[in-house]
């Protein structure tokens, strides 16, 4: 037999071996080759001298194509050259008004709009770093996270002018300088900026300006979303911008295509993975004001748009629009982004083609993270690189711990809590001007005496397989009856009821019992009242008793973050009270066998014990 044959007889049966025993063999194989492409870069720019910033990679593409359009937005596109004029008008603006420096913090309080893009790269220019402020935050909240970041100078929207008078008193006091992207201001305090701009130089800065920075310095700040409190200023340096950007390289994004930014640049998704990536692509983005259900396929047909972004419900929203029947008819391959159900993913997929969904698991100030490149549904990424899974103590909100006092790692498919070690390689640089929430985020003598680790706060579970599923945020688990109860599970369950929309899950305590017990908000679809009846069945069907919520509240609208997280602070602070809560509250009457509207009578009654739970 020719030693041809031989090889190619012995092909054949590798291929069959593997395909039997690691159907996913191709996809690991692409995507550790990105992975270790992405980790010989970075370690390349930590080399370099002088440092190669994301910044560099969107002048070197202003070279190789400054006519190529970076940016649509509202009709409008502007040209990687154009951008790159524009951020110098507006660097050369500020460093004559407000005399900024390399090192200098400007907090930027800007719409979803290019002028965002254009005035972080001219502070990128002179060396400033950004602290992204939510548009939507106001008064305290608002003064917070500006003094977090220990800026002296803030750049907002005319839109947004109100918001900043509201604070201007304070921000007068502590000597801020107030700038408006507007041609005039009358109010005194606050200085327009629009017509400086309009009449600066457009010529190109010199490198010295920004000579001292480097990898680990801070390139920005970017703010948690709230969902347990005030938000956090998370420290991001120019290494993790640069990890960031490689998210859609890594997902199988080339400089072909064009990505659609419809989520907040404020935040981690839209800025660092959608923007940042973008410019280390040299592709073309789609910027648009604020996600939009109905707008957004005719907005991918209009633009030829191949890559999209979600976040939290946003593909939610897609799956509840009317159906069409040119659903299919578009040109997007890739989704990038976090956060969707199962039953909405699979219901995506039926309905809108064969995209390749890129669930991702990060946190924007962690130090781990990692994508499902494989599309299976349900799955945030599959391990390859180091990872630890604690066990721990949903009642205590704390891991477990065994006689010598180090951690105990979970074991395959038991839920555990997600850290990961700190090194120099995987830093956790911590939250600016909050020494105290930095420090809640280490955990020590994990796995062994002296160790440090970052909490993440995330409860996950992995398989045989190596595929990672998430489970629940800590404090979105509850436990009552000795049993611990996923918010997000009873969440699904609960959406099925044919009246209800939304429904946001929660613990309450209830005096003179153990643990917590369960919540429900709910938002009801239009035109539809709150069926009792349905309700109850849904629950007692598919539920433990443990896990049924006990207490239902109807509000018009849940309260959400940016990022379309659901808030629960403040429900479960606001308990299931009737005299102090306005909207209509439901208990759950096992006796009468569905949900009865919850009086004072009733309330007093589960207070005193004499109505059991």
């Amino acid at each position: 037999i020719p030693f041809s044959c031989v090889l190619a007889g012995l092909a054949v049966l590798c291929f069959f071996y593997i395909s039997a025993f690691c159907p996913h063999f191709g996809e690991d194989f692409a995507y550790i080759l990105r992975s270790i492409k992405c980790g010989i870069r970075l370690t390349k720019y930590k080399k370099i001298k002088p440092f190669y910033s994301i910044l560099d990679c969107f002048l070197d593409a202003v070279k190789r194509h400054p006519k190529k359009i970076f940016v649509h937005f509202e009709g409008r596109s502007y040209t990687y050259g154009e951008v790159d004029k524009q951020s110098n008008k507006v660097a050369r603006a500020l460093q004559a008004e407000a005399r900024l420096k390399e090192g200098d913090t400007v907090a930027l309080f800007l719409a979803n709009e290019p002028s965002f893009i254009w005035t972080w790269l001219g502070l990128a220019k002179l060396g400033c770093p950004a602290a992204l402020l939510n548009f939507n935050i106001r008064s305290k909240s608002l003064l917070h996270c500006f003094s977090c970041c220990g800026a002296k100078v803030i750049i907002a929207s005319s839109e947004l002018q109100d918001a900043v008078e509201e604070v201007l008193p304070t921000l007068r006091e502590q000597g801020i300088s107030v700038y408006l992207m507007s041609d005039s201001c009358s109010v005194q305090g606050i200085t327009a900026l629009s017509d400086k701009i309009s009449k600066a130089s457009d010529q190109p800065l010199s490198r010295d300006l920004r000579a001292n920075i480097h990898i680990r310095s801070t390139a920005l700040y970017i703010y948690t979303s709230g969902t347990t409190g005030l938000p956090k200023a998370a420290i991001v340096t120019h290494e993790r911008v640069w990890a960031a950007s490689f998210l859609q390289s890594i997902s199988g994004v080339t400089a072909e295509d064009i990505f659609y930014i419809n989520l907040p640049l404020y935040h981690s998704a839209g800025f660092l993975i959608g923007m940042t990536g973008a410019i280390e692509r040299g592709i073309t983005i789609v910027l648009k004001r604020k996600f939009s259900a109905s707008q957004f396929w005719d907005d991918c047909r209009k633009y030829d748009i191949t890559v999209m972004q979600y976040i939290g419900e946003t593909l939610r929203y897609l799956c509840n629009t009317p159906k069409k029947d040119d659903e299919k008819n578009h040109k997007v391959r890739i989704a990038i982004g976090n956060g969707v159900r199962t039953d909405v993913w699979s219901e995506f997929l039926h309905r809108f083609g064969d995209i390749k969904v890129r669930e991702l698991y990060a946190a924007t100030e962690g130090n781990i993270g990692f994508v499902n490149y494989t599309s299976k549904i349900g799955a945030v990424g599959r391990f390859f690189f180091p990872y630890t899974l604690i066990k721990f103590d949903i009642e205590k909100e704390e891991p477990v711990r065994d006689s010598q006092g180090l951690c105990i790692e979970a074991a395959v498919g038991e839920t555990g809590l997600l850290v990961g070690r700190v090194t120099k390689r995987s830093p956790f640089v911590g939250y600016a001007g909050n020494k105290e929430q930095t420090e809640k985020k280490r955990l020590r003598d994990v796995l062994k005496k002296g160790d440090l680790y970052f909490n993440t706060g995330d409860l996950l579970q992995f398989d045989k397989d190596n595929f990672v599923y998430f489970q629940d945020r800590v404090g979105d688990t509850f436990r009552w009856k000795g049993e611990n109860v996923a918010t997000s599970e009873v969440a699904d369950i609960l959406t099925m009821v044919h009246c209800i929309l939304e429904a946001n899950v929660y613990g309450v305590k209830v005096e003179g019992h153990e643990g917590r017990v369960g919540m429900a908000a709910l938002t009801l679809e239009e035109g539809q009242k709150f069926d009792c009846s349905a309700t109850y069945t849904q629950v007692v069907n598919y539920l433990p008793a443990y896990a049924r919520p006990r207490f239902i509240r109807i509000q018009p609208c849940l309260e959400m973050t940016g990022t379309f997280k659901m808030k629960k602070v403040k429900l479960v602070e606001e308990g299931f009270n009737p005299a102090h809560i306005k909207d209509p509250l439901y208990f759950l009457d096992p006796e009468k066998k569905t949900y009865v509207p919850l009086t004072e009578e009733i309330y007093r009654a589960i207070v005193s014990k004499e109505v059991k739970l």
